[in-house]
């Protein structure tokens, strides 16, 4: 029996995440939004598209939530997306009351799924999700890390003219401005971003990395990034789906690690399929301990907000 992911919301990332899953032939897709017919002729699309790529899956588009039932992953990317000028902190109020709809029948039809949180404010969603759905804290992760990861990686191979594949990065706390690049665990086949480029280029990566949505919201004018964002989405399915056991950062609840509790923030954690199945705690300097620790100063203000 193939696996079944359910996405939230038919926009440009959740459309793009189907896309993938049916790429990699990872599971059968529904698509549900509640704008009629925008799943229903993205996903009939896609659908066609399989006996092109040699591809098994179904792919369906729908308004019900019935048609997500006995999901084993859902992803949510639903809510209004960020336009120019506005910060990811604006959106906070509209999709914290998107989430509280989602979530409630997400959990009705899916009591025994793994929640993939992409909608942003990221971190204080992820937290919504977690307090609304009741769910243990592994089967609620945030999507944030991957991507700013891909960023910095994206940028450092640019610096470096070297392949994508050489370059591993860091990045750590809260999806946006705060975020945390570490550039002594980012490297290229092993080597230290800090031993192949001066200080100055290295803060250059990091600054830019920081401000990678941003970037892009800029040039589109209406809209904001989709494709990568998906993209990192979906390596957390198929990490689930295929019990990888990889490692990659994700916005998780922290009870005590790093010294932080009762908040979602980006860290390095196992995933397989049990969803989140270990969070990696590693020794930070008193500059990236600080970094972090204002980065989660940051969520806890969100979260406050709202009162989650």
């Amino acid at each position: 029996m193939r696996k079944k992911v359910s996405i939230v919301g038919a926009g440009n990332v959740g459309a793009t995440a189907a896309h993938w899953i049916a790429a990699k032939e990872l599971a059968d897709v529904v698509l549900i939004d509640i704008m009629e017919g925008i799943p229903q002729g993205k996903a009939l699309d896609l659908a066609q598209a399989m006996p092109v790529e040699k591809r098994d899956c179904t792919v369906i588009g729908t308004n019900d939530y019935a048609d997500t039932a006995n999901s084993d992953i859902v992803i949510i990317t639903a809510g209004i997306p960020r336009k120019p000028g506005m910060s990811r902190d604006d959106l906070l109020n509209t999709n914290y009351k998107i989430m509280q709809d989602v979530v409630s029948k997400v959990v009705k039809y899916s009591p025994n799924c793994i929640l993939i949180i992409v909608s942003n404010p990221l971190d204080a969603m992820a937290q919504t999700a977690y307090k609304l759905s009741g769910f243990s804290r592994n089967r609620v992760i945030g999507m944030a890390g991957i991507l700013d990861s891909a960023r910095f990686r994206t940028f450092i191979a640019m610096e470096l003219d070297v392949s994508v594949e050489n370059v591993t990065a860091f990045v750590l706390g809260g999806h946006g401005d705060t975020m945390v690049p570490l550039p002594r665990y980012s490297t290229v086949a092993g080597i230290p971003i800090t031993e192949l480029m001066p200080p100055d280029r290295v803060q250059a990566l990091v600054e830019r990395t920081a401000n990678g949505g941003a970037e892009i919201v800029k040039h589109l004018k209406t809209g904001s990034a989709y494709y990568a964002p998906s993209a990192s989405a979906v390596e957390m399915v198929e990490a689930i789906l295929k019990d990888k056991k990889k490692i990659l950062p994700c916005a998780a609840y922290l009870e005590g690690e790093y010294g932080i509790n009762g908040l979602y923030v980006g860290v390095p954690v196992k995933l397989g399929a049990n969803g989140l199945e270990k969070i990696i705690e590693i020794e930070l300097t008193a500059d990236e301990k600080a970094a972090l620790d204002k980065s989660a100063a940051a969520v806890k203000e969100l979260v406050g907000v709202i009162g989650v």
